[in-house]
């Protein structure tokens, strides 16, 4: 059996079995059994999203300590564009960016720069090959574990263009390298992520074997430490490279901005996600050339990891963006191209789908269970209402189904059964054994007869 790693965990102490998360999990991945929330980790795709409804703060994400940055001789910290929206709009962008040195980084490579090369990988793609539509970003890694999990035939429509997060890894040791000298296992490049679904996309990476990053820090656990020192932040080191369009990477619909050609789409929120995904799994969408779809509502600056709120942020990200308006691309076109061509910008490996809807190895148990799944579905209310510890009836008859819950877990069907117990009780209880009937009455004849 493949084993998942997941950066959402579960602390089981301050879990209280209260079944918010198995209604917000978009992939059915939780039960509540025995007062106790259980993840199939086969079906979890780390998007946050039980993170953000539990209300005992049971589920956390698993990031890096920083004392990760000892290990190497110098250090880049990789901000993500939702980064910069953390922060009033009376800071300016390299005082930001200037503010992680203190955190103990050596540089700083903003991800932003990494995201217009990238649109101009996805730019180049829809212009020169011939598709399928819509091609989907592969930008989110929530959204690309969705599809592998629920949407498998859609595989194929995710762009095989790298995450600008990969690309800024890969382009930042080269420019670490190229200054300091140094071997590249000697320089560590560490990305700032809103989201648990970036640090699993590190540890486990989807269309490459190997991450380039090496390690993976909470915004909020960075921002922290750079609130502090912004104010006395140096200027004029040069580190904001990106431009406006790629800063607005940071929420939703700044990656078809900058992509700008052909029929564009940009949904948020993996619900909003998922229904327009069955839009594409109809064939209805076939006049978008490109969707854009990010787990978190509000793009990136909505992340779980994120310590403002996205509204501000968004408000936030705008300004910051407005302040570098007239700042060129980063990269010269011929340099993107050159990246285009060498594959730099490419996956490397095709996206498998996980195996998560099988009820059995076995063809004809596996049929046998279809069978007691539908026929279960039919016996039960179809209420949804989660108090079995499955999010719904299908997903209980599913569990049924594999062995994995009982019908009277539904507490319809429980009362169903105690109350037809209670009857037979009673029609047991009139019962006495015939040793112990008594006699029946005799009538005596009538002498007058």
């Amino acid at each position: 059996m493949t084993r998942y790693f997941h950066s959402v965990t579960l602390d089981h102490e301050k879990c209280r079995g209260c079944t918010n998360c198995i209604k917000r999990c978009p992939t059915e991945a939780i039960r509540v059994r025995e007062g106790k929330a259980r993840i199939f980790e086969e079906r979890c795709i780390d998007c946050g999203e039980c993170i953000r409804a539990c209300p005992n703060h049971a589920k956390s994400a698993l990031t890096d300590s920083l004392d990760r940055l000892c290990g190497f001789d110098f250090t880049v910290a990789l901000p993500a564009p939702a980064f910069l929206g953390q922060f009033r709009r009376t800071s300016m962008p390299e005082k930001v960016l200037a503010a992680l040195l203190t955190a103990g980084f050596d540089d700083v490579y903003e991800v932003a720069v990494a995201a217009s090369v990238v649109s101009y990988a996805v730019r180049r793609y829809l212009m020169t090959r011939d598709f399928k539509k819509p091609l989907i970003s592969s930008a989110c890694p929530a959204i690309v574990r969705l599809i592998q999990v629920r949407f498998p035939a859609l595989l194929n429509l995710v762009v095989p263009i790298d995450t600008p997060m990969e690309v800024a890894g890969v382009l930042a040791k080269r420019e670490a390298v190229k200054k300091t000298g140094l071997d590249p296992a000697r320089v560590g490049v560490f990305f700032i992520s809103p989201c648990a679904a970036k640090v699993t996309a590190v540890k486990q990476p989807v269309g490459r074997d190997k991450s380039a990053i090496d390690g993976v820090f909470s915004m909020s656990q960075i921002y922290g430490l750079v609130v502090k020192k912004l104010k006395d932040a140096p200027s004029g080191l040069g580190l904001q490279r990106a431009s406006s369009s790629g800063i607005l990477w940071g929420r939703s619909g700044g990656e078809n901005a900058e992509v700008g050609y052909g029929e564009l789409l940009a949904v948020d929120g993996v619900h909003n996600v998922i229904a327009v995904l069955h839009e594409v799994e109809k064939g209805r969408l076939s006049d978008v050339d490109y969707l854009e779809a990010q787990a978190c509502v509000g793009g990136c600056i909505g992340g779980p990891l994120v310590p403002e709120n996205p509204f501000v942020a968004r408000a936030n990200i705008k300004a910051m963006a407005h302040m570098v308006a007239d700042r060129p691309l980063p990269v010269a076109e011929a340099g993107m191209q050159a990246l285009y061509d060498e594959g730099t910008l490419s996956m490397v490996k095709r996206i498998p789908p996980r195996p998560v809807m099988s009820l059995d190895e076995d063809v004809t148990m596996a049929m046998a269970k279809v069978e007691l799944l539908e026929k279960t579905v039919e016996s039960l209310p179809n209420l949804d209402c989660g108090s079995c510890g499955s999010p719904s009836c299908r997903a209980l008859a599913e569990d049924i189904a594999r062995g994995l819950a009982f019908e009277t877990d539904c507490v319809f069907k429980l009362r169903e059964r105690v109350r037809d117990l209670a009857a037979e009780m009673k029609e047991l209880a009139e019962k006495v054994p015939p040793s112990m009937e008594r006699p029946r009455a005799t009538v005596e004849p009538d002498d007058d007869a």
